[in-house]
């Protein structure tokens, strides 16, 4: 997956706005200021990864070309509580009228790489597999959360429905088998896509790795099982495996407490919906400390 674009945020941040200041604007803001010059310091109050740097100046060019936006971090860093991340300078009431709209941008996306951020460095510490996320994205927000992601330290799984073939476990019911509905898969597409299998049991993985496919989902099974499974790969005899090339993800209710143990198991991916569905913002504030 690429580097987000402007076609990714540019439609988010416009509805945003209108959403936030309606028909008539900033009823409160315009009351009280005219034409006042003035700065503000963004400030992080909790520790993490910053991500979403440029939507947030997206937001005030959108609002006012007037106000100037000058990170003091780039997105990657690690924030600590108290550490300046931006300067904004410009008109007070502009300042004042998209501040919410910007950190909430801000907030979500630094949310989602920091949690991103805590899994791989807890897979790391139990073994070699690489976080991925899912699906599981706030409708709209795909490409942004999938970027937090990537800022984060993982890496993207599937797009959307488009790009990769994911053989879930209604697609094997409805069809009759893995078998089958690999079968098919390949009728149409020939070799265009790669595949994946969703699998419950071992003798789903069994039938999987018979098939040829390139990635093995290991759908909510326990460690033992996982386990089990990827020793599958070898084969009958030892000393070689007769499946070489074929990854294993494990899936479903891995959290912090049990990503590490699932990545010592020897699976190269471990999926966790969680980082973008059950996303904690990271804390941000707007000071007015600065002078123009």
């Amino acid at each position: 997956m690429g580097a987000m674009t402007p076609d990714d945020y540019l439609p988010l941040v416009r509805l945003a706005l209108r959403e936030d200041l309606g028909d008539r604007g900033d009823i409160t803001t315009d009351a009280v200021f005219s034409g006042e010059i003035a700065g503000a310091l963004l400030v992080s109050k909790d520790s993490g990864i910053l991500a979403g740097a440029e939507i947030f100046a997206a937001v005030y060019r959108e609002l006012d070309r007037a106000i100037s936006v000058t990170f003091q971090k780039n997105d990657g860093d690690v924030l600590q509580p108290g550490d300046t991340v931006a300067v904004v300078n410009g008109p007070v009431a502009s300042i004042l009228s998209g501040e919410r709209v910007a950190i909430n941008f801000l907030s979500f996306l630094s949310g989602i790489a920091s949690g991103t951020k805590r899994f791989v460095d807890a897979a790391a510490a139990g073994g070699r597999a690489v976080v991925l996320d899912t699906r599981k994205t706030l409708p709209g927000y795909r490409m942004l959360s999938k970027y937090a992601v990537r800022t984060g330290g993982g890496r993207n799984h599937r797009t959307g429905l488009y790009d990769m073939v994911l053989i879930k476990d209604n697609h094997i019911d409805f069809s009759g088998s893995i078998t089958r509905a690999v079968e098919r898969v390949r009728s149409r597409w020939g070799r265009e896509y790669r595949i994946e299998v969703e699998c419950r049991t071992l003798e789903e993985v069994r039938e999987a790795l018979a098939c040829g496919v390139d990635v093995v989902m290991l759908d909510n099974m326990d460690e033992k099982t996982v386990k089990e499974a990827v020793l599958l790969r070898e084969g009958p005899g030892s000393g070689h495996f007769e499946h070489a090339g074929i990854e294993f993800e494990a899936s479903g209710n891995i959290n912090l407490k049990t990503v590490g143990t699932m990545s010592g198991t020897g699976v190269d991916y471990v999926s966790v919906g969680s980082i973008t569905h059950s996303v904690r913002c990271f804390d941000f504030s707007m000071k007015t400390e600065v002078s123009s």
